[in-house]
């Protein structure tokens, strides 16, 4: 799949900027579409009991980020810049990611624990979780303008570690070096699966190293991390995995983590 229809998602938070800079970098690698989608909590405004939409603090924040994204967009063949025009949790999630399902590569960002959030804590999860498209999610510390030279695989032979491997490909090709990681209760299941993912990357022309690592007691995740700082990698590619009912809520739990402590640029597919 050609990356040529991106959506990034805008607020009056300090990390638009940064995911703006990185969907245009995106989209003029691909020469591809960019929309920007604005979308943030807002109360309607109140006077007496009479309630009237937008207020004018959302129609003031409104308009800065549709000047802004023109300014930045200007030299892109394709842009253009929406309003979601809700300001409830519920609204948000919906009609956010049901535009995602337009869209072969959505922009969003990591939920920030430092100050009051524009949009919903689990915005990221639930779009990863229900758009059905790849979704990129930026850190809300770090300078990412260039993602992928360093890409790292978290592998599980799953249906969801196979869509983000696949989903990833037009952002990976021409990396420096893909390492793919598994972690593995047998050794040599671990490397089987993993030298398929080898050749598979091979087929289209990308250069990998492989590493599999014995699960154990300890946290999987938190080992996850370490290899992304010790590798130094500036993307990490793995599938998302969502809950699905009882006796299996902590399915998911995994996905959950990584999103709220991940420290580099996240592809996820679901």
């Amino acid at each position: 799949m050609a990356l040529k229809n991106l959506m990034v998602h805008l607020d009056q938070g300090e990390r638009t900027a940064a995911r703006l800079e990185l969907a245009i970098s995106l989209a003029r690698q691909h020469q591809a579409r960019l929309v920007g989608v604005f979308g943030q909590r807002a109360e309607a405004q109140r006077v007496g009991v009479v309630a009237t939409w937008p207020s004018a603090s959302y129609s003031e924040a409104r308009a800065a980020s549709k000047a802004a994204f023109e300014t930045a967009c200007t030299d892109l063949p394709e842009a253009e810049w929406r309003d979601i025009n809700r300001g409830s949790d519920a609204e948000l999630l919906r009609h956010i990611t049901d535009l995602a399902r337009y869209f072969d590569l959505v922009i969003l960002g990591q939920h920030d624990e430092r100050g009051e959030a524009c949009v919903p804590e689990d915005l990221a999860g639930e779009v990863v979780l229900d758009c059905g498209r790849p979704v990129l999610v930026l850190p809300y510390v770090g300078n990412f303008n260039e993602i992928g030279k360093r890409p790292l695989i978290a592998w599980s032979d799953s249906r969801e570690a196979a869509h983000a491997l696949n989903d990833a490909l037009h952002l990976i090709r021409g990396c420096d070096e893909c390492m793919v990681l598994s972690f593995s209760a047998r050794l040599e299941e671990g490397r089987s699966s993993c030298a398929e993912v080898a050749s598979h990357l091979a087929s289209h022309g990308i250069r990998t190293r492989v590493d599999v690592a014995l699960v154990e007691d300890f946290s999987i995740m938190d080992r996850l991390l370490n290899r992304i700082a010790d590798r130094g990698a500036d993307l990490l590619v793995m599938g998302a995995h969502g809950p699905i009912g009882f006796p299996f809520f902590s399915r998911g739990a995994g996905t959950r983590y990584i999103l709220k402590h991940m420290t580099v640029p996240l592809l996820m597919s679901n």
